[in-house]
């Protein structure tokens, strides 16, 4: 038995009650994870600080208060928040334009508008950006992230932009690398290499793994290296930010472009960690406001943009964390550690934090988005994207993904796919998708390629018509025929070009009739409307055209399915109807090809096989190749209302047709069973004609015949099988089936065993 306890996936206020002994549960999975995101959190931390140009402590302080106000308030129960690589290169710049202060002031800016997008519940709409644009935007950070940190693990320092260090790097390359270099590439060796190390060892975290291994190291060795910068003791808490005095704008742009990052990145990795978790959804409004007030607590204090950070929050669900506190539990660890350890901390080689941030600013270039992005064909919008947040800046390379990605839209939806197929001495003109003005040059240039056929089909798939096309069809059609020829529109959908001849379009689907698709209604509906020539109208003509239409839109979607049943059938179900040409077995079943194997008679009768004189073989030979051969593991009997055979048992039978009249006398033992019988009830009322009582009847007969056979009954006796009674009202379209207990026939989608 599972219990799901309520606390766990709770995303209520935090002060909800919880029952004591479930909190102590809750904590013996949330410890361990706490402490192992506490692991991964404060190296990551403090190399994002460095990268961005921020004081050290600022990343820390994120870590801490941002950290624990989003865990507090937000609306994942396992997203972990704090520093994040993706905001490096846009800090990187506020920093060094703004200054500090100013940084920390327009990232509560920043917390303000996410508050706002929380309590205007934009959140789900935020997630409407493409995917493309989101890996594009993840990898032209990572990108940049990579190119100024490898400078830095050279021993040198980083430049201004990406393009600046991508021309720096090979006189870096060149260049006198000292023992910073050495702690460096160790970092990223160790990072990369772990992942194939043994089980107990990955147990810890690779950062953790890394940075101690490198800052060990260069201890042992004695190097004397830059090293993390911490204040002795816990600095005085006060209110860092400060407002500027000119370049508003510019402020506004930042506060912008750090609100729609952090609040980008919280809602794709809140989302991806909801993907693990068979548990409520997180409530995406509240935690935008929840990251929110993260900011504004961070930047007040000093720290700069929080977000929910993937890396962290995958960490921590698959440490086993099973409620919020082991996010705020990690927040307790860092604070802990920087008070009782900070001489730990000021050993760590800013060098070994340059080479962790090129480790993951090259794992946000992720190869398996890429190729989900390749996959739908979507890299160019990636590719610009990124391009343009490596060359330019990251609310450039967004803008330039949204308008590439609304152009690629624009293209798909509005440009139609037309081309000229030949049928000997007619043509068919095949026109799909959206008709719009944009495609009328090239629909008259297809157009023209019909040349001087006498008999053109114009078959339309489109899922809109503008003015312009509707014109130029119309204008061409009166001119075909105008030159003798004729023109066949063969309209699928919404008829758009119905009325076309009289330059009458049919813009709202509420005047159109509604069309019962082909391969649903009756041939002889829509052949009527599409026959091409007259004359063809015989017994064979519409079956002629009913055979092409399967080999040109059946076809192709079966050729598969009827490949695989190629070589023999194995159908679950034997259905025995009658021979009424109303009843469609795969129809009313919505089965396919390979379900049923169907036997149609007059009456839908079984003979008995206990009764005396010469037995029906052809019945008997398909139930018993059916149930001892096929081994299906159901019987129908399928009845229907209107029914002729009913009629004629009661009477009601033509003359002159002696082999009817013998098939009919198998079905005396349904007239004995009316007459000996209450009423079956046909949901729960009595069928109006006499007719359709006798075949409601009538069904339940034939599964008694049924049941007589000897492979039927030996089938049943060994659980095999079960038998189905059906019954099909032509003018109601309703299939109801036999509840045997209740004697009656019921609309249900539950078949009773009889």
């Amino acid at each position: 038995m599972i219990e799901i306890v309520r606390g766990e996936h709770d995303t209520g206020p935090p002060g909800r009650r919880t029952n004591p002994l479930r909190k102590l549960q809750f904590l013996r999975h949330d410890l361990p994870a706490s402490l192992v995101v506490f692991f991964v959190a404060v190296p990551l931390s403090l190399g994002i600080a460095h990268a961005a140009g921020a004081p050290l402590l600022a990343g820390l302080i994120s870590a801490v208060v941002g950290g624990l106000v989003a865990a507090l308030f937000g609306g994942s129960v396992l997203q972990v928040s704090g520093p994040s690589a993706a905001l490096t290169v846009v800090l990187a710049d506020t920093i060094g334009t703004f200054g500090w202060p100013v940084t920390c002031a327009i990232t509560m800016g920043a917390g303000v508008l996410q508050i706002l997008f929380g309590v205007s519940r934009v959140a789900r709409a935020s997630l409407a950006i493409s995917p493309a644009i989101v890996h594009g935007l993840l990898a032209g950070i990572g990108v940049t992230i990579v190119l100024g940190q490898l400078h830095v693990v050279l021993g040198g320092t980083a430049q201004g932009s990406a393009i600046a260090n991508v021309l720096a790097l090979p006189a870096q390359l060149a260049g006198h690398h000292d023992q910073a270099v050495q702690v460096g590439v160790l970092t990223i060796l160790v990072l990369l290499a772990w992942p194939r190390l043994p089980q107990p060892l990955r147990r810890i975290p690779a950062p953790l793994a890394a940075v101690t291994l490198s800052t060990g190291l260069s201890l042992a060795a004695g190097m004397t290296l830059p090293r993390v910068d911490l204040p002795a003791g816990l600095p005085p808490i006060r209110f860092v930010p400060e407002v500027p005095a000119s370049g508003w704008l510019a402020v506004a742009v930042a506060v912008l472009t750090i609100a729609l990052i952090v609040s980008l990145e919280s809602l794709l990795s809140a989302v991806a960690v909801d993907k693990l978790r068979d548990a409520p959804r997180t409530d995406l409004d509240r935690e935008l406001a929840g990251q929110g007030l993260a900011n504004l607590a961070a930047g007040a204090l000093g720290g700069f943009p929080v977000t929910g950070v993937v890396v962290r929050s995958m960490t921590n669900f698959e440490a086993g964390a099973r409620t919020r506190a082991s996010a705020v539990l990690h927040c307790a660890w860092i604070l802990l550690f920087c008070l009782a350890l900070p001489g730990v901390l000021r050993a760590i080689p800013l060098a070994a934090l340059a080479g962790l941030l090129v480790h993951v600013g090259a794992k946000l270039v992720n190869l398996p988005h890429l190729k989900e992005v390749l996959r739908h064909g979507d890299v160019s919008v990636y590719l610009v994207t990124l391009v343009g947040a490596v060359a330019v800046n990251l609310l450039t390379g967004v803008a330039a993904g949204v308008v590439l990605a609304l152009a690629l839209m624009l293209r798909r939806m509005l440009f139609s796919g037309i081309r000229v197929e030949d049928d000997g001495p007619r043509a068919r003109v095949v026109i799909e998708g959206a008709l719009t003005f944009l495609s009328v040059p090239r629909l008259t240039r297809v157009l023209a390629e019909v040349g001087d056929r006498t008999e053109v089909t114009l078959e339309l798939q489109v899922d809109y018509l503008d003015h312009a096309a509707f014109d130029c069809l119309r204008g061409w059609q009166h001119a075909f025929t105008r030159a003798g020829g004729t023109v066949v529109v063969d309209e699928l959908g919404h008829p758009w070009f119905a009325r076309g001849k009289s330059g009458v379009p049919t813009l709202r689907r509420g005047v159109a009739a509604k069309v019962v698709p082909r391969w649903l209604a009756p041939w002889s509906d829509w052949q009527a409307e599409h026959a091409s020539v007259p004359g063809q109208r015989t017994a064979s003509g519409p079956l002629c055209r009913g055979t092409k239409e399967f080999q040109r839109r059946a076809a192709p979607l079966l050729r598969q399915t009827l490949s695989d049943l190629a070589h023999g059938q194995k159908p679950h179900t034997l259905f025995i109807t009658c021979g009424d040409a109303r009843i469609v077995p795969n129809l009313i079943t919505t089965s396919g090809p390979g379900d049923l194997f169907t036997v149609r008679n007059i009456g839908n009768l079984v003979p008995d096989p206990a009764a005396g004189g010469e037995p029906d073989s052809s019945v008997g030979a398909a139930i018993e190749y059916a149930v001892g051969v096929l081994r299906v593991r159901e019987v129908v009997v399928c009845g229907h209302s209107g029914c002729g055979a009913m009629k004629a048992l009661l009477g009601d039978a033509p003359g002159g047709l002696p082999n009817l009249g013998s098939w009919l006398r198998h079905g005396d033992a349904t007239l004995r069973r009316r007459a000996t019988h209450g009423p079956v009830l046909l949901d729960s009322r009595r069928a109006g004609a006499e007719a359709d009582q006798l075949a409601l009847h009538n069904v339940v007969q034939q599964l008694d015949h049924l049941a007589r056979h000897p492979v039927v009954a030996a089938a049943l006796a060994a659980g095999e099988l079960h038998l189905t009674g059906m019954y099909f009202d032509v003018g109601a379209a309703q299939v109801s089936l036999l509840d045997a207990d209740a004697r009656s026939f019921v609309h249900t989608n539950a078949p009773q065993q009889v």
